[in-house]
């Protein structure tokens, strides 16, 4: 199985050398947002507030879910007494280009973020340094409202083979000492042809009880744009999603891989030494099997090693339903020490998988026709000042690799210097990103 991972006894292992890096298109110093509308308000906010240090800086407890929430929140949401904007605390977190769109996410981590999903203009805006962001589809749509079916917070986005905008909302307000849930997560599926919504599929509440889990989602179209799955991981409760378009259903799958790896957990990124216990993080789809299925590889973060499992495993609901697919998956291999990640993406251009890579600030590379070990992983930028914590890493149809660094652990766990730039989205065409390097 997987043969395509496979590699002769012959292959020499070529030394591995930086390539030619990645391109800065835009910087912020703080996030902007073109208008905000009328009821938009603004708060000026110069002397940030530590958070208390303990995981992502978010205090979980059981409590308020849905509607039962105390009376102060249920009027904090309904009169939107909370201020609208409070530039300090919009920290984007994913990014992903389409037809002259980038689209950049921004989760509501922290009051005053007026739109959870936006874009750049790229021929309107496109030669600026710092653009403001347009909420997408509009400010209406991303305006907070319990119970509104409105967009809550949005983690990262994916855009299909058929043109349409994929990603969760998980509903859920992840404020520090005073978390929410709005509404159940859910999947949005829009036509970028119209910008109008497709679908919104609410995820059960006997799958996921709440939705901070869901970072992230990869879009399989193999078997057309009508039979499309998606594949979710929750980095919370270590479990793996399927959703079938066709069926509108979704199923969960269980395994220890998709648990965080103890000794991979302690990290020191941007100058803040933390620890962090995020399981199943990012799911790529790979190269085609003997059989024309795909492998599907996937990672914790807090992790050194990369994982496989085939598509067809996945779209089996039985499969799921039965508890015997444990020797389904299997480990692929280990990137090396300090070499966690947030997202990859498998680019069929080259046959290579690019990382974001958080302890190393940068992004490397892996091509699929080499053994999977740390020889043969090779770094296509890196820089511990420019590069801090890369967030999110797609690859749009062209074969351009798109990248977003945020600074997020000094945003947690110390405070952002807003006379610096701390948001950067970076690019790169995939060919000539692994020049120089081992996987070329």
């Amino acid at each position: 199985m997987f043969l395509i991972f496979c590699i002769l006894s012959t292959l020499i292992t070529l030394p591995q050398i930086n390539g030619d890096g990645l391109i800065e298109v835009f910087k912020w110093k703080q996030m902007d947002y073109y208008n905000r509308g009328n009821s938009e308000g603004t708060s000026t906010f110069t002397s940030p507030t530590k958070t208390n240090n303990n995981r992502k800086g978010v205090i979980y407890f059981p409590g308020q879910y849905y509607g039962a929430r105390s009376k102060r929140q249920q009027e904090q949401i309904e009169n939107n007494t909370s201020p609208s904007y409070i530039p300090y605390n919009n920290v984007p977190m994913g990014v992903t280009h389409y037809n002259e769109r980038l689209f950049i996410t921004m989760p509501r981590r922290r009051v005053g973020i007026p739109s959870t999903l936006n874009y750049v203009d790229l021929l309107k805006d496109g030669n600026q340094m710092s653009p403001k962001l347009h909420a997408y589809p509009d400010f209406e749509t991303n305006q907070l409202k319990a119970n509104s079916g409105n967009l809550v917070s949005v983690y990262r986005t994916s855009v299909d083979s058929c043109q349409r905008l994929w990603f969760i909302d998980t509903g859920i307000l992840e404020y520090p000492d005073n978390r929410m849930q709005l509404q159940k997560p859910s999947i949005w599926i829009m036509d970028l042809s119209t910008d109008r919504l497709l679908r919104r599929f609410e995820i059960p509440e006997s799958t996921v009880q709440q939705g901070q889990g869901l970072a992230s989602i990869t879009i399989d179209t193999d078997k057309g744009c009508d039979k499309t799955f998606a594949y979710i991981p929750d980095l919370v409760n270590n479990q793996l999603y399927v959703y079938s378009l066709e069926a509108n259903k979704i199923w969960t799958f269980q395994h220890n891989y998709f648990h965080f790896d103890p000794l991979a957990g302690d990290l020191n990124i941007g100058g803040q030494a933390f620890s962090w216990s995020d399981g199943i993080f990012s799911i790529t789809i790979g190269p085609k099997d003997n059989d024309g299925s795909r492998v599907v590889l996937f990672h914790p973060m807090a992790s050194h090693n990369e994982f496989m499992v085939s598509n067809k495993v996945l779209q089996n609901e039985s499969h799921a339903e039965n508890d015997d697919y444990d020797r389904d998956f299997q480990l692929l291999g280990r990137r090396g020490d300090a070499r966690q990640s947030t997202m990859h993406e498998y680019d069929p251009h080259t046959n290579v998988v690019f990382y974001a890579e958080i302890q190393r600030n940068g992004v490397s590379c892996w091509n699929t026709k080499t053994r999977f070990s740390p020889d043969n992983h090779g770094t296509v930028a890196q820089d511990p000042q420019l590069m801090i914590y890369p967030s999110d890493l797609t690859i749009n149809e062209d074969g351009v690799m798109w990248v977003m660094t945020n600074s997020m652990p000094i945003f947690i766990y110390s405070t952002l210097d807003t006379n610096t730039y701390n948001f950067r989205v970076w690019k790169q065409k995939t060919s000539e990103a692994i020049k120089n390097t081992v996987c070329s």
